[in-house]
C-alpha cells in the first residue's frame, strides 16, 4: 500500500467522481480507476458502491477514510513542523475563502513586514474548503458562510452588511436608504449561480418579493463593479468589500427592507499543528479586522 495510492483514494472519496477526481489530481480517469480498483483488492473489500458511472463510498471506504484522513493530518503536521524550524519569515500559510473580496489588502498589509511567508489561496464550494479544514489541507478558512463542526474553532471577525450598488448618475444614487422591492424592475449585474453572495441576494430579492431580472451574469468581482459604473445595471456589494472598491462611478445604497448582515468568521482545526507563520497571520487576521470594527 502506497501514499499515492492513498492520497488518490481520498481524493476520490471526497468527491464521490472518478472523473473530478482525475482533474483535481492532474491524471488520467483510467489510471486512476486502476489504481483503486488495486487498493481495492489489497484491502479485500470494495471501498465504493458503484452503479453505472456513479460511485458512492461505502461503510468500509468511510472508515477506511478516517484512518486515511489521520494519515495525512499527521504526515502534513511533520511537514509544517519541519518547515518550521525555517522560522516565521520563511513559513508557508495555505488560506481559503468563500469569497475573494474578504482578502481586501489583508494579504498585501501581512507582506510588508513578511515579504517572504509563502501564500496557498483556495476557493471551491463551502462544503470542500470545510473537508479540507477538518482533514488539515489547510490552515485557516475565511468565511461568510456559518456552520457548526466539532474540532474547529470559530473567530467572530464582523458583521458585513449587504448594499446595493448603483451607476453614479442613477436615479437612487442620492438616496441614503431604500427597500429592496423599489428595484425590481432594475436589470441586475450578478455573480454566476453557486456564488455565496449570489445566493445570498437572491434569497434578498426573493424576501421583497421578486425575482431578479438578470442583464449580465459574471464570474467576478472587478467586471460586476465596471459593468455597474458603466451604467449597464445595478448590483449588490457588501460594506467590508466597498472599503477597497475606490470607484467614483458606482454609488452604494443602504438597503432598509430587508436588511441583512452576514457574518465573517476566521476557522481553524483545533488540533492540528499550526506554524509559526499560520499562528502569526492568524492573530494578524483578528487584529485587522478588530481594527475595522473600531476595537
Amino acid at each position: 500500500m502506497e501514499l499515492l495510492q492513498l492520497k488518490y483514494f481520498q481524493t476520490v472519496a471526497r468527491y464521490e467522481h472518478m472523473t473530478r477526481a482525475a482533474h483535481e489530481l492532474s491524471i488520467a480517469q483510467p489510471s486512476l480507476s486502476q489504481t483503486i480498483a488495486r487498493l481495492e483488492h489489497e484491502l479485500g473489500v470494495p471501498l465504493f458502491d458503484r452503479k453505472g458511472k456513479q460511485i458512492r463510498l461505502n461503510k468500509y471506504g468511510k472508515v477506511f477514510l478516517q484512518h486515511v484522513d489521520k494519515v495525512f493530518s499527521v504526515l502534513n503536521a511533520g511537514q509544517q513542523e519541519v518547515a518550521n524550524l525555517a522560522g516565521l519569515e520563511h513559513g508557508y500559510i495555505s488560506l481559503a475563502v468563500t469569497s475573494s473580496a474578504l482578502l481586501g489588502d489583508l494579504l498585501g498589509s501581512f507582506r510588508v513586514d513578511h515579504p517572504h511567508v509563502r501564500f496557498r489561496l483556495q476557493q471551491r464550494s463551502p462544503e470542500e474548503m470545510l473537508l479540507q479544514l477538518e482533514s488539515g489541507e489547510i490552515d485557516l478558512y475565511l468565511s461568510t458562510i456559518p456552520f457548526e463542526r466539532p474540532g474547529i474553532n470559530q473567530e467572530v471577525l464582523m458583521k458585513d452588511e449587504i448594499f446595493l450598488i448603483v451607476p453614479a448618475g442613477h436615479r437612487l444614487a442620492g438616496r441614503e436608504s431604500i427597500h429592496l422591492k423599489e428595484v425590481a424592475e432594475e436589470p441586475f449585474i450578478n455573480l454566476r449561480l453557486g456564488n455565496p453572495m449570489r445566493d445570498l441576494t437572491d434569497s434578498l430579492c426573493l424576501q421583497a418579493g421578486f425575482k431578479p431580472n438578470l442583464a449580465f451574469e459574471i464570474d467576478e468581482q472587478v467586471s460586476k463593479l465596471r459593468l455597474v459604473g458603466s451604467g449597464l445595471g445595478i448590483s449588490f456589494v457588501s460594506s467590508f468589500a466597498f472599503r477597497y472598491i475606490g470607484d467614483s462611478s458606482v454609488v452604494p445604497v443602504r438597503i432598509e427592507e430587508p436588511k441583512f448582515e452576514r457574518i465573517i468568521t476566521l476557522a481553524w482545526k483545533e488540533d492540528r499543528y499550526h506554524s509559526i507563520a499560520a499562528r502569526e497571520f492568524r492573530q494578524f487576521i483578528i487584529d485587522y479586522f478588530a481594527q475595522i470594527n473600531g476595537k
